[in-house]
């Protein structure tokens, strides 16, 4: 197996200790990868398909915060202590999806060994760290139409083939009601944002799915 990216800055015998205590994970459309709650133990990387981050909500429902892709990965709080740590979300495959799983155990023995292996692990924390960040500071101050364009523009990344072209269509597998989620909105008002999109040609609306037909406008929106 390839060395994924996210441990590339390893030096390569720490990343085939960790590849050699690996495992290769399948899971099916809508199955959960990971409880909110449950054990942390294990760090995930994605391989192949797309995943929904869910949280619980005070109302007791649940929310999808963010979605990943190939190269993306979770389980990194596991990571950071030797004590026993919860899962602060659930996972749920958005579509048949393979993770590279490797126990936090063998993170920790390779750092009591290889202070290196902190920088890592440090890496992804802060990585993590700046990415609610960034959600939080989108969430209070951009306006609902600015977070939807920037939300269905990284999208546009994270569900598009590497093999298309970069003006291809791209179908995004979500519902309104998952993409208000994402972007802190409501569904009426996130629909009618959408439905001037659709208007300029940007957007089709379908049964479960938003297909971005314009997508370097999309693009350029965002930026």
């Amino acid at each position: 197996m390839d060395v994924p990216r996210v441990l590339r800055s390893l030096p390569d015998e720490d990343a085939k200790k960790l590849l050699r205590a690996s495992k290769v994970n399948n899971y099916a459309r809508r199955e959960a990868l990971v409880s909110e709650g449950e054990k942390s133990e294990t760090f995930h990387i994605v391989l192949d398909g797309r995943v929904a981050i869910r949280v619980t909500r005070p109302s007791g429902d649940t929310a999808i915060v963010n979605i990943l892709g190939p190269d993306s990965h979770f389980g990194e709080v596991s990571l950071l202590t030797q004590e026993e740590s919860r899962r602060t979300a659930s996972v749920v495959a958005i579509e048949p999806v393979r993770t590279l799983s490797i126990p936090a155990a063998v993170f920790h023995d390779l750092r009591e060994r290889n202070p290196r292996l902190e920088a890592l692990v440090s890496r992804l924390l802060a990585q993590r760290v700046d990415e609610l960040s960034a959600q939080l500071l989108e969430a209070m101050y951009d306006p609902l139409e600015r977070r939807v364009v920037r939300r269905l523009a990284a999208l546009t990344v994270t569900f598009g083939s590497q093999d298309q072209a970069p003006v291809a269509p791209v179908t995004i597998p979500l519902t309104q009601d998952e993409l208000a989620e994402l972007v802190g909105g409501t569904r009426p008002s996130v629909n009618q944002v959408l439905r001037r999109f659709v208007d300029e040609g940007i957007l089709e609306l379908s049964r479960g799915r938003i297909i971005v037909s314009d997508v370097a406008a999309l693009r350029r929106m965002g930026d």
